[in-house]
């Protein structure tokens, strides 16, 4: 952590004992451990959660589940988050961190493992998604979220749109991850039926309104 990281932290609520405990599991068990979304990046999605006042979120990506459970912590009474996570072998280290929240969250949050390309569909209209899964798949997850998954007043969230610096680069033959992303960046670009900014925080976020 360099200086202008620990002022920021510094100056935001702590951690709390759960998040660390999670943060600190991934670390020591799942390979690309900064794919978590960390303390900063965890207040932000709770307080946007706290602004929008969604009843239903999806969550593309749920990794160990440290962003669900910042998500849920913002929910109103009766609101529900539904994340989708395509890798099995991290099922369980975010069921654990699920169930050890506190009492008011732990029905809020519905796991489900495999594609949310195939599953995704099924599971009706969201106020909010945050699209945080494989970055290849980003133009498909946009088209059908703007299918059948968002209505007017629906807000996208999407993680890693700056991909380290290399969406402002040239892309080389074959980096199908970087170009996802700038496909992606084009498509919310071009689509007069939203409006967007892109947020430098972390490794960029790309919050869109569905107008």
């Amino acid at each position: 952590m360099d200086d202008l990281e620990r002022y920021i932290a510094d100056h935001i609520p702590p951690e709390d004992s759960l998040l660390t405990a999670l943060d600190r599991e991934t670390h020591l068990r799942v390979i690309q451990p900064r794919m978590i979304s960390g303390h900063l990046q965890g207040q932000l999605l709770k307080m946007l959660v706290q602004m929008i006042s969604p009843q239903r979120i999806l969550e593309i990506g749920t990794f160990t589940g440290y962003s669900a459970i910042c998500m849920a912590r913002g929910l109103q009474a009766g609101g529900e988050i539904h994340t989708i996570e395509i890798d099995d072998e991290l099922e369980e280290i975010a069921a654990k961190y699920f169930r050890e929240a506190e009492q008011n969250i732990q029905g809020r949050i519905i796991q489900h493992i495999g594609s949310a390309l195939d599953l995704a569909p099924g599971l009706g209209i969201f106020d909010l998604i945050f699209i945080d899964g494989d970055k290849r798949e980003y133009p498909q997850y946009y088209e059908m979220a703007m299918r059948s998954l968002v209505h007017s007043g629906s807000y996208l969230l999407a993680d890693n749109i700056l991909w380290y610096g290399k969406v402002a680069e040239q892309t080389p033959a074959g980096d199908r991850f970087t170009e996802g992303i700038k496909q992606f960046n084009r498509m919310v670009t071009e689509d007069d039926r939203v409006e967007n900014v892109i947020l430098p925080l972390r490794d960029g976020l790309n919050l869109i309104r569905v107008k």
